[in-house]
């Protein structure tokens, strides 16, 4: 399903792949950069483990590699800390996002610029656009 939305949105997703030791949920581009992407569908909020284990994950690629972490149910208090190259989004972004018509590769641009700018991982699609 995610393949199909990032694809919709020119950002050339990639299937879940397997490297040594690993699962990586997909990839795909967006402004000339890569993302390696994570997706929690669980009724429970992510911890800051599994935000630890994803960030593990992409110290371990090239420098120029960023992460986006999708958690269904949102995220423990926590789990939301400084990311560093790690994206936070959760059901409710998504759901904002098509409910009002917001390119999904929009709404990961701003969450990226925002990481940026505060070094916070997760800042929500009603911040980032208030109606």
């Amino acid at each position: 399903m995610l393949k199909s939305i990032f694809d919709l949105f020119g950002m050339r997703a990639r299937d879940p792949f397997r490297n040594r030791g690993e699962q990586i949920d997909g990839s795909f581009e967006l402004a000339n950069e890569v993302y390696l992407l994570e997706a929690k569908w669980l009724n429970a909020p992510v911890s800051v483990g599994d935000l630890h284990t994803f960030h593990g994950k992409i110290e371990q690629k090239a420098a120029w590699a960023r992460g986006l972490f999708i958690s269904y149910s949102g995220f423990s208090e926590d789990g939301l800390g400084r990311g560093k190259r790690i994206v936070c989004m959760d059901g409710f972004d998504l759901g904002e996002a098509f409910r009002r018509q917001i390119p999904v590769s929009s709404v990961i641009e701003q969450k990226a610029r925002r990481a940026a700018e505060t070094g916070s991982c997760f800042v929500s699609v009603r911040n980032l656009y208030p109606e």
